[in-house]
């Protein structure tokens, strides 16, 4: 069996430390304004990280994970709001594809979210989206699959929501996914991204987000681990 690295990405520290908790041989190393733990899970080797929020911060992180480590695949969790109404808080989706919502040069006759050189929409890992379906099934897992649309802004307006929803037939919203896509896209490295449904148009008002995540970061946490074992190098 090949020698690989699966890399581990998370937006915020609380997505990846239910995961770092589960390494053995623990090494960090600082770098570039942030820290990369490096370890192995079941034998194999994996290095998580998390970005900071948005789309520069994960690009940065996704390309050192890859370019730095040598991750020849890299899987990402998070959370995401909802613009599809089929979406409920606690949901989990994967991305078919990941699209842009805030590059905008349709002053020069482009589609919204498209740059020359570049895709309106960038598809995730075909194979690894099987592997994760396998694994949701063996977890009695309900599984959403859709395109993610990707912002520097957290978006709270509902028209601009519908307009996402509409250009883009996106049907979550997070900051960070189509920066990791772009990167790995752009590197060959087959990728992943993986969102827990952390707000929908039917929110309570009492909901308590610091609470969702801890508890979102859980399952995903383990839903990823999961997916480190069920990987197959040929």
């Amino acid at each position: 069996m090949m020698s690989s690295k699966i890399a581990i990405m998370g937006a915020m520290p609380e997505e990846i430390e239910p995961i770092i908790n589960k390494l053995e041989n623990l090494k960090e190393t600082a770098y570039a304004a942030n820290k990369y733990y490096e370890g192995t899970y079941h034998g194999k080797e994996v290095v998580v990280a998390y970005s900071k929020i948005g789309k520069v911060f994960a690009t940065l992180t996704a390309t050192i994970l890859i370019e730095k480590f040598g991750c020849d695949k890299l899987l990402f969790s998070g959370v995401a709001g909802a613009i599809s109404d089929e979406l409920k808080i606690g949901d989990l989706i994967i991305a078919d594809g990941l699209c842009q919502h805030d590059l905008d040069i349709t002053a020069f006759g482009h589609a919204h979210g498209y740059v020359p050189e570049g895709e309106v929409c960038v598809p995730s890992d075909e194979e690894l989206r099987e592997v994760a379906k396998k694994v949701a099934e063996s977890k009695g897992l309900t599984l959403k699959e859709g395109i993610i649309a990707t912002g520097d802004q957290f978006v709270a307006d509902t028209q601009r929501k519908e307009w996402i929803s509409k250009t883009f037939n996106a049907d979550a919203l997070e900051m960070e996914g189509a920066a990791v896509a772009v990167v790995c896209s752009a590197l060959n490295v087959p990728f992943f991204i993986l969102r827990a449904i952390s707000d929908s148009a039917d929110m309570d008002a009492g909901f308590d987000f610091d609470a969702f995540l801890e508890s979102s970061a859980k399952i995903s946490a383990d839903f990823i681990l999961s997916m480190v074992d069920a990987i197959e190098y040929k």
